[in-house]
Formats: structure tokens, C-alpha cells, sequence
């Protein structure tokens, strides 16, 4: 975002592993966060982040853009109840029974304007399926990637339509293209 001049419009906070707590903390930067030029902020979610988003984005009328969302955390992670390391930057996180109850009340059944949405999954994520995605996202703009996985490895070749999406001028991108990187 710093070579197209936009690293201040950018903001990834790490979140808490409480499902309620991350979306208390997230509501929070929205607010301060606020409208900016009458524009009002843009949700990048992956995996459970997408599932964040997607909550995010139907509470506050926003829009989002979904990489590899998780559609069902609450049974996906049932397994992973117990400590459990972290993928990044070490250390363990400790997912209780009532996380489950917590996502489960986070649960959105159906999108409310597929517009606001841009979907972007692939066929070959390890951890969740696109197909389940796709359905949880019914006409939402999308694109499908055959391969990948699910942190989508080839991300930088997506990038460029991901903050189109969000917003940013195509020409700006022209002039940076992450995919070049």
C-alpha cells in the first residue's frame, strides 16, 4: 500500500481470539475510523476474518471484500477447541466451547446486497471449500481461482482487482501493479 502512496488508508489490527471481543474491537476502529472524504471504509477479510467482514459489513451497510471466507467457523473449528499454536510469530491461543456459541451468534444466514461483495476463492484451499463460499455469496462479484490455497500463496496476482474493489483507482494501480512485484 506504501508504493501507491496509501499506507495510511490501510489498517489489519490483531485481533483477540474471542469472537465477541473481535468484533467489539473492530467496531471501535470503525467508529474512529469514521467517513473519510464521504467514503466510508472497506472490510478486507480472510478465512475467519471473512466471516468477521461479512458480519461487519451487513451490521454496518459496507462493504467487503472476502478472500477464502470461512461460511461455517463454528463447525469448522469445533476440532480445535484446546491450545493451539499460532501460525504466525509463535506462541498458542486457547479456543474455549463458548468461541463456538460466540460465532455462532455472529452467524449471517444470507447476504443482504450481493453488490457489496467481491468474492475471491480458491479451488484448492486445504482448509475450506470454494463451493461453500460461492454459496454463501450468491451474486456477489467473484473470482475463482483454480489452484492456490488458502492463504492464496499467488495473492499479489490478485491484488490489483481486490483494491479496485475497495476502491482505489485502477490508473493509480496501473502506475504500481503489485502483480509485477
Amino acid at each position: 500500500m506504501a508504493s501507491v502512496g496509501l499506507a495510511d488508508e490501510y489498517v489489519c489490527p490483531t485481533l483477540p481470539v474471542s469472537p465477541r471481543e473481535a468484533v467489539a474491537e473492530t467496531e471501535a476502529l470503525l467508529a474512529e475510523l469514521g467517513t473519510r472524504d464521504g467514503l466510508k471504509p472497506v472490510l478486507i477479510g480472510s478465512s475467519l476474518g471473512g466471516f468477521y467482514a461479512t458480519w461487519l459489513a451487513e451490521r454496518h451497510g459496507l462493504r467487503a471484500a472476502m478472500l477464502n471466507p470461512a461460511a461455517r467457523p463454528e463447525r469448522d473449528l469445533a476440532k480445535y477447541v484446546g491450545a493451539q499454536p499460532l501460525w504466525h510469530g509463535g506462541g498458542t491461543i486457547r479456543v474455549e466451547p463458548h468461541h463456538l456459541d460466540e460465532l455462532r451468534a455472529l452467524a449471517v444466514p444470507a447476504i443482504t446486497q450481493p453488490e457489496r461483495y467481491y468474492l475471491l476463492a480458491a479451488t484448492g484451499d486445504e482448509v475450506l471449500d470454494y463451493r461453500e463460499m460461492l454459496g454463501h455469496f450468491p451474486g456477489a462479484s467473484n473470482r475463482i481461482i483454480n489452484g492456490s490455497d488458502h492463504g492464496i500463496s499467488d495473492f499479489a496476482q490478485y491484488m490489483d482487482e481486490v483494491l479496485v474493489f475497495c476502491g482505489v483507482p485502477a490508473d493509480l494501480l496501473a502506475a504500481h501493479p503489485f502483480s509485477a512485484a
